[in-house]
């Protein structure tokens, strides 16, 4: 309710299944109708996340769940998964499909692809820069939407396509459960000299040597929006107000 009253003119947020903040608060169909209904009160558009890589089992589910996500009022779907992007169309073809930062596009080809799918948004992947941006602005159909993140997280890997949780883990952040291992302190061992631990030394809060900063693209939105961007992301779910 935060981001709604604080003036956005969208927010996302994730349900029962296939989002990819597993730890997040989740919408089930009567508190999801609620939502959207306070938010369209206020003139504020509802996306669902159903952007995690599902399997067999779990792909199935996935008609009758947007179904029923659909009838509560949602206004567009986020999506990774091409073979979910393919279902969603066929089984509520009226839903607007955004496609997730998860699926990684970085070029126009694959921007346009999507949009022969039936996307109407793409949100480009955090490691696609302005001159890039612009190009795929340039080369995509002018109805189709780019959205980029401009506050949050940035994953060591590649949009978070990391395995490094489920290794370390068992957590696995395709679906929605990365445990951040990225974000642990971490000694250096010498093998002759086990049980001795050496500090990386940094700064105060020692040597964080997976972690990437975090992002916070406020002094680039008028280069942003310059370049063709259509929505500006701030990362959310997960977080404090």
């Amino acid at each position: 309710m935060s981001a709604v009253d604080y003036g956005c003119d969208a927010v996302y947020l994730g349900s029962t299944m296939f989002g990819m903040r597993a730890g997040a608060a989740k919408f089930d169909p009567e508190t999801l109708r609620n939502g959207v209904e306070y938010a369209h009160a206020k003139g504020v558009k509802v996306y669902l996340t159903c952007n995690t890589v599902p399997s067999n089992d779990e792909i199935e589910l996935l008609p009758e769940f947007i179904k029923t996500a659909y009838d509560c009022g949602i206004d567009a779907a986020i999506v990774s998964d091409i073979g979910c992007i393919a279902l969603i169309k066929r089984t509520v073809p009226e839903l607007e499909i955004h496609v997730s930062t998860q699926a990684g596009v970085v070029n126009y080809v694959t921007a346009n692809e999507l949009y022969k799918m039936g996307a109407k948004r793409v949100v480009l992947a955090r490691e696609v820069d302005i001159e890039n941006i612009k190009r795929i602005r340039d080369n995509i159909p002018e109805d189709m939407d780019i959205e980029v993140f401009v506050h949050g997280a940035m994953c060591v890997s590649f949009s978070g396509r990391c395995l490094l949780s489920a290794f370390m883990t068992g957590r696995n952040a395709n679906k929605g459960e990365c445990a951040q291992p990225c974000r642990w302190k971490y000694h250096l061992v010498e093998e002759k000299r086990p049980g001795d631990y050496y500090e990386l030394s940094e700064g105060d809060g020692g040597s964080y040597i997976l972690n990437a900063k975090d992002m916070c693209m406020i002094e680039h939105l008028k280069e942003l929006k310059d370049a063709g961007v259509t929505s500006f992301k701030i990362e959310g779910r997960a977080k404090s107000a």
